[in-house]
């Protein structure tokens, strides 16, 4: 399904894209929405494609998103290289397989498996993928151990904030699971550990901890949300497991926070996973899920597929999909190694407390969180501020490149409407001092208004959970 773009300006009324006549001997008009009837030399469609797309904004000054915008020119030579392979072909590219194996192996040492070599993983497409195999193995698990004991297996449940990101919908939709959220309270913005096990009960097939909210940046307590379903599993006898939708967290706190409990060495939890193309540093689309043990992936759920003259073991919904991506996660994680990571991701963290801390001294914001935890932080308009709004502020910064998302948080604190600077690898101090210039900027603009321009309505960010559009 297509739609218009959010603008509402993606076709301006004409039917036709209209070439510069410099480009080409004769006046041409290329159909917007149809095949052309001929071909056109390859620099003139370049040219036009190009033109088009300077619209966009640039990528580096983009704060809302998590994603990675910048890689090293040999990453990228690199990736070019690997355009045509496709991931799925395993016995075609077998070196490009044995890539993706290692790099599932270098995750689940770097989690803390019990046994790296046996713990399975694969790559996805990102975490939303990453985030339905993990639901998927644990409704199976719970459906098998139902089955086992001679009970009914027709009402699952899934127990999680309400902060967690669409993904987590969509699979409780899709895949006929009842979503039970928690929803937020006072200045608690994410899971607290005895409202997730007040929700649980024997339909109950796990409980999502997010490392690292994508409302505020903060990690949720896992270590605390698996002892609330310890003492549920010896109250009740419900043995519930966890699933760490580390996203973002997963890259960042096992260099940052090395000695947080929050992965394979608790017990309860069962799989994890995390986004390649967020802190771990490469280009969209890649991400990974690994169990923490084979008895975690049912069995049943595996494919095994005499594909091209092999036996390809797959458990995916994807098939076909682009081997750069994963090439390009195993480059960095050999160019970077456990310390190159960890000076990065440390950089990110000082360049948002640094900055957090700027804007907190302002005068006009009030930060939601500090960027210590995740490198990312949110922050509101004070009490007394009333010439503005979070809305107007981030239209404001708009104008001068800069893309920072206003948003309201969800249940019970649909009251709070926040900014959220996301700080990635590429985003140093010094852009971070032009970003604060341009935040002071605006507020000495917007404070001459007599009221607030812009409210809620003017969002056009969405972070998924009851939020649909």
């Amino acid at each position: 399904m297509t739609t218009a773009s959010a603008s509402g300006r993606d076709d301006a009324g004409r039917a036709h894209l209209a070439v510069n006549p410099v480009f080409t001997s004769e006046p041409a008009d290329i159909p917007r929405n149809s095949l052309p009837a001929g071909d056109l030399a390859p620099d003139i469609a370049y040219q036009v494609v190009h033109d088009e797309l300077m619209l966009d904004g640039n990528a580096r000054l983009n704060l809302a998103t998590f994603v990675t915008t910048w890689m090293e020119p040999t990453a990228e030579k690199l990736m070019a290289e690997c355009f045509d392979k496709n991931m799925i072909d395993k016995d075609e590219y077998p070196r490009t397989a044995a890539l993706e194996q290692r790099c599932t192996r270098m995750l689940a040492e770097l989690w803390h498996a019990p046994s790296a070599e046996r713990a399975p993983g694969c790559s996805t497409t990102g975490s939303s993928e990453a985030c339905m195999l993990a639901g998927l193995a644990l409704k199976r698990r719970w459906r098998h151990a139902r089955h086992e004991a001679g009970l009914p297996a027709d009402r699952p449940n899934l127990v999680m904030g309400v902060n967690v990101q669409i993904c987590w919908e969509k699979f409780a939709n899709y895949f006929d699971v009842e979503p039970r959220l928690v929803p937020m309270e006072g200045d608690r913005f994410h899971l607290d550990p005895a409202e997730a096990a007040a929700r649980c009960d024997e339909n109950t097939i796990g409980v999502v901890a997010v490392l690292g909210s994508t409302f505020d940046g903060s990690y949720e307590p896992v270590a605390d949300i698996c002892a609330a379903l310890d003492r549920l599993e010896a109250e009740r006898g419900w043995s519930v497991p966890v699933h760490v939708d580390g996203a973002s967290g997963a890259m960042v706190a096992p260099f940052c926070d090395p000695d947080l409990a929050w992965d394979f060495r608790l017990p309860r939890v069962a799989s994890i996973n995390t986004s390649g193309h967020k802190y771990g540093l490469v280009y969209p689309g890649v991400g990974w899920v690994v169990w923490r043990e084979p008895s975690a992936l049912p069995e049943d759920l595996v494919f095994r597929v005499n594909y091209l003259g092999g036996d390809m073991p797959t458990f995916a919904l994807n098939f076909s999909r682009p081997g750069a991506q994963v090439v390009a996660q195993y480059y960095t994680f050999l160019r970077l190694g456990f310390d190159g990571f960890r000076r990065v991701q440390q950089n990110c963290r000082d360049v948002a407390t640094a900055l957090a801390g700027r804007i907190e001294g302002l005068g006009p914001f009030r930060l939601l969180t500090r960027g210590d935890q995740l490198p990312v932080f949110a922050f509101t308009v004070q009490d007394d501020v009333t010439a503005y709004s979070v809305f107007d502020v981030s239209a404001q910064l708009r104008e001068a490149g800069w893309l920072v998302p206003a948003y309201t948080f969800p249940a019970n604190r649909t009251d709070l409407a926040a900014l959220r600077v996301v700080v990635r690898n590429g985003l140093t101090h010094d852009l971070a001092d032009l970003f604060f210039a341009d935040l002071g900027q605006a507020v000495g603009t917007l404070a001459k208004q007599a009221k607030p321009v812009r409210g809620r309505e003017s969002a056009s960010f969405a972070h998924g959970t009851g939020e649909r559009r």
